[in-house]
């Protein structure tokens, strides 16, 4: 049987947190930004309500209808965008998806780390890193995040949801792009025609993530 999905809306806001907050708490790029596990659960559902903000306003969320997944897309022009609120490369022709007043690429990090916890510089530097290693000069489709509820994962539902949007982006010939997060992603995002793209990027004093790229073919099946 397939998996149903739709696109969230804002009536979804806390759904899709709460999900991202559950599915990132463990992972390791989460746990170099909040190191500590009482400042982690206290802090870390801010940050993804954070994200969700953006990418409803400026991208898609796409959800499994029982509520157990969903995907972040931004759609990332091939100038790169300047109007990018995120830090992330993920301009989309809003003007300020944020309501931040027209934040640019290099405010956005800066804004998000105020939103959510000024002190934490970890913040504002995750994004800036990943801005700095983001493909430039191609159109692309630009997986942000995707999160499965604990208990439900290894089912296919990421699967199923990526493989979605990859398919529109081989009917369109368009390129994907990514950082994966841990090993065990990456591995996934292979499977789905992703390749490394560029350097990886070690954080400091932390785990590393991993640019990946992925060209659009009409053909192409996952492996």
């Amino acid at each position: 049987m397939g998996v149903a999905i739709r696109t969230a809306g804002a009536g979804d806001r806390e759904l899709i947190v709460r999900l991202l907050d559950e599915a990132f708490q463990d992972d390791p790029v989460s746990g170099w930004v909040f190191p500590g596990t009482e400042e982690r659960r206290a802090k870390h559902p801010g940050l993804m309500a954070a994200f969700t903000d953006i990418v409803l306003a400026a991208g898609r969320i796409d959800v499994t209808e029982d509520g157990s997944a969903c995907a972040l897309w931004l759609s990332v022009p091939a100038d790169g965008g300047h109007d990018d609120p995120t830090g992330h490369g993920g301009a989309t022709g809003h003007e300020d998806p944020t309501g931040h007043g027209g934040a640019t690429e290099d405010e956005g990090p800066a804004q998000v780390r105020e939103a959510v916890d000024p002190d934490n510089e970890r913040i504002e530097m995750i994004g800036r890193l990943t801005a700095a290693i983001h493909p430039t000069g191609r159109a692309h489709a630009y997986l942000w995040m995707i999160g499965v509820a604990p208990g439900r994962q290894g089912e296919g539902l990421g699967t199923a949801l990526i493989q979605t949007v990859l398919d529109r982006c081989d009917r369109e010939a368009l390129p994907a792009y990514l950082e994966a997060s841990s090993a065990r992603s990456r591995k996934l995002y292979e499977r789905l025609g992703f390749e490394p793209v560029g350097p990886v990027l070690d954080l400091p004093d932390g785990p590393a993530m991993w640019p990946m790229w992925r060209e659009p073919g009409p053909n192409r099946q996952p492996a």
